[in-house]
């Protein structure tokens, strides 16, 4: 008598679907949280009387302190555990998103917006880790693309709500209304079991013979003079990415890059250690690169909707309707696809699909329905496929500093979305805003197909550690699932 397969949904426990629950929540509210900015944008502008460079940096502002907030609160999830890493980055953010709706200016509004990067970093390191851990391995894709669609999920409510609150009431009360879903993550969250690879790993380790916690932070203070150094690193990065992305560095804005980069450079260098700096300096490239062809539609869409198509606030409701729900179609798919194909086969053939779409959207001027198609195909296969972004870089690191260095790698690299909008609005003086849009989305699109399909991160840290894992998260031979899968499509792509 043959027994029947399990489905793969009972794979997973009533309390790891609790725990992805939860967290999908709380990447609902980021997501809500922090795209309200770009539905805004305009109503912004008019209200301070911006040009629209300087009010896409507002969009930019939290990108400036995501490096920063990653990696703290990931080295606090490291130390402490994910779920107080994941109640800190959900108070910090809906604290900035309260206060940017009391903002008299447009500095007291890039404040808030430093707040809500600091928030949003936590999040995405300290959620992503949490579930994953909690997660079989063999469904761990399926586990990062369900969570990643609660972004969009939050794009969707938030583009709602602006059709409705905008026009009433105004755009301050879009981030007033921001503030008010963070309780029902906390409530949720209160009850939550620790995850379960870090409480195995760390927490029993930690409560028994060997009390002392990791400290992903330890290369950075082994002696007073290099504390004071990283110190000044850290002051020095964050200043330059402040005047990078404000009018107070203009003129200057090359040599200020240059020093951030260094600064973060170093930082990497210190923290992935003699055989780990490279893995570092390649995931933290291949962000980047992946927030550049990524965050111009996202960030600067409602505004090329209101400006380039003259669309009404009902409008840009509809489209973003489209958009969101093809994001988070484009996750859940990216799960299955995932797991099938493995992680990075699956990133690469999917944004080679999506190229057929991208000039396409653009082209469309008079038909809100066939623009909202396009758009839903486009972001299911370029931005969805991001749901599986977190599996893929996480799998590069222990589950000892896995958080923390997640953290600071996507974070980092998260500076992409900061120079995307204004990258975008520069290219849009010279040309239109749309063709800008699809010029930048097209040609960082094929980098990254190249980065990640090719295995680049990987394959330069072999060349300083030859004996570094496939993929920490892969399951393991004899485990579930079958054997080595996810290293077995490494080495076919």
């Amino acid at each position: 008598m043959t027994t029947r397969p399990v489905p793969w949904y009972r794979e997973a426990t009533p309390r790891q679907w609790k725990a992805m629950a939860a967290a999908w929540i709380g990447y609902l509210l980021d997501g809500f949280d922090f795209v309200l900015i770009t539905l805004v944008l305009t109503e912004i502008a008019d209200a301070f009387h911006l040009d629209t460079a300087t009010a896409a940096s507002l969009i930019s502002g939290a990108f400036i302190t995501r490096w920063l907030g990653g990696a703290v609160l990931g080295a606090m999830g490291d130390r402490y555990g994910r779920k107080p890493a994941m109640i800190t980055s959900i108070l910090l953010y809906s604290l900035g998103t309260f206060a940017c709706g009391f903002a008299w200016g447009y500095t007291s509004l890039f404040v808030a917006r430093l707040v809500i990067g600091l928030g949003m970093a936590g999040e995405y390191s300290a959620s992503v880790t949490y579930v994953l851990e909690s997660w079989p391995a063999r469904l761990r894709n399926r586990a990062s693309g369900f969570l990643i669609s609660g972004y969009a999920g939050g794009s969707v409510l938030a583009a709602e709500l602006y059709g409705w609150v905008v026009p009433h009431w105004g755009w301050r009360w879009m981030f007033w209304i921001g503030v008010l879903p963070v309780l029902v993550a906390l409530w949720v969250r209160r009850s939550l079991p620790e995850a379960g690879a870090w409480e195995a790993e760390i927490g029993s380790a930690a409560a028994g013979a060997r009390p002392e916690r990791p400290n992903p932070f330890r290369p950075l203070f082994t002696g007073r003079l290099r504390s004071w150094c990283n110190a000044a690193l850290t002051v020095a990065a964050s200043g330059a990415l402040f005047c990078v992305f404000t009018p107070v560095g203009e003129g200057h804005v090359p040599w200020l890059s240059v020093l951030a980069a260094l600064c973060l450079i170093a930082f990497a260098v210190q923290l992935g250690g003699r055989k780990g700096w490279l893995r570092y300096v390649a995931l933290m490239a291949t962000v980047f690169c992946a927030f550049l062809y990524s965050w111009p539609v996202q960030a600067l869409l409602p505004t090329y909707l209101k400006t380039d198509l003259g669309y009404t606030a009902e409008q840009v409701t509809d489209v973003m309707f489209f958009a969101g729900f093809g994001t988070m179609a484009g996750c859940w798919l990216a799960g299955f696809v995932g797991d099938w194909l493995g992680t990075r086969r699956a990133y690469a053939c999917t944004l080679l699909a999506s190229l057929t779409f991208v000039f396409p959207v653009f082209a469309v001027r008079n038909s809100l329905v066939g623009l909202g198609v396009l758009l839903f195909g486009l972001l299911a296969l370029s931005q969805g496929i991001s749901g599986i972004l977190p599996k893929y870089i996480a799998g590069h690191f222990p589950t000892a500093t896995r958080a923390a260095s997640l953290g600071f790698v996507y974070n980092v690299g998260a500076l992409g979305g900061a120079v995307a909008p204004v990258l975008g609005a520069r290219l849009a003086e010279g040309m239109s805003l749309g063709r800008a849009l699809a010029v930048l989305t097209f040609g960082l699109t094929l980098l990254v197909i190249i980065l990640v399909g090719g295995d680049v991160p990987r394959r330069l840290a072999r060349l300083v550690d030859r004996d570094a894992p496939d993929d920490h998260l892969a399951p393991a031979a004899g485990g579930a699932g079958p054997p080595q899968a996810e290293g077995a499509s490494a080495g076919s792509v």
